[in-house]
């Protein structure tokens, strides 16, 4: 390891800490720009303007940098939706996690991946628990059952998560005008399709 380390304090510019926040910006760029996997590390060690050896040091290989991505991406999600959810209205939380996927398109393009990471790294794996007891417990002020139910947990998170993979793609008319706003046009799906259930009120 002592001619990796040699490498990387020969990157200028960069503290330890710096160095391996340049990387995973790197990362999310080129996530942006061509896929969770249309890259390489030396390609991505080019971008970042580090050592080539600076992407193995720090994450391993391509699965380590990617579960670092996932895990901000959870951690962010997660604070997204408690911040949400702790003013007590579910439907804005659906919307919450809309507007975390136009805003965080590289991050939202892996953590549902997890063949490309390692989905039992325990810090990915806490912000993901986090993230899920927000949905599970709206779920719970919606479900007529007493311990909540389950299959409106699913159907709340598969309305959220799928309104916002079609936006992302491009695939509703909607989406393609730039005069539209992702989040006023999924407050009104979720009214339409949550109105009346328990404890919430008709649209």
């Amino acid at each position: 390891m002592g001619h990796i380390s040699r490498q990387i304090s020969q990157a200028s510019g960069y503290h330890h800490g710096n160095l391996r926040r340049a990387v995973i910006d790197a990362a999310l760029e080129a996530i942006d720009e061509s896929g969770p996997t249309g890259w390489s590390l030396r390609a991505l060690a080019r971008r970042a303007g580090v050592s080539h050896a600076a992407p193995v040091h720090h994450f391993g290989d391509k699965a380590g940098l990617l579960t670092a991505v996932a895990a901000e991406g959870y951690e962010l999600f997660a604070a997204a939706l408690e911040a949400c959810a702790a003013e007590g209205d579910f439907q804005e939380v659906g919307v919450a996690y809309v507007r975390f996927a136009v805003r965080h398109r590289a991050h939202f393009a892996v953590m549902f991946r997890p063949e490309l990471y390692r989905p039992d790294d325990p810090a990915l794996v806490a912000a993901r628990d986090r993230a899920g007891a927000v949905l599970a417990a709206g779920a719970r002020r919606l479900s007529a059952e007493p311990a909540g139910d389950r299959a409106v947990t699913l159907a709340a998170w598969s309305a959220a998560h799928g309104f916002a993979g079609l936006w992302l793609d491009g695939a509703l008319p909607e989406a393609r005008d730039p005069g539209q706003d992702p989040e006023a046009v999924a407050r009104r799906v979720f009214r339409a399709m949550f109105r009346g259930g328990p404890g919430e009120p008709a649209a």
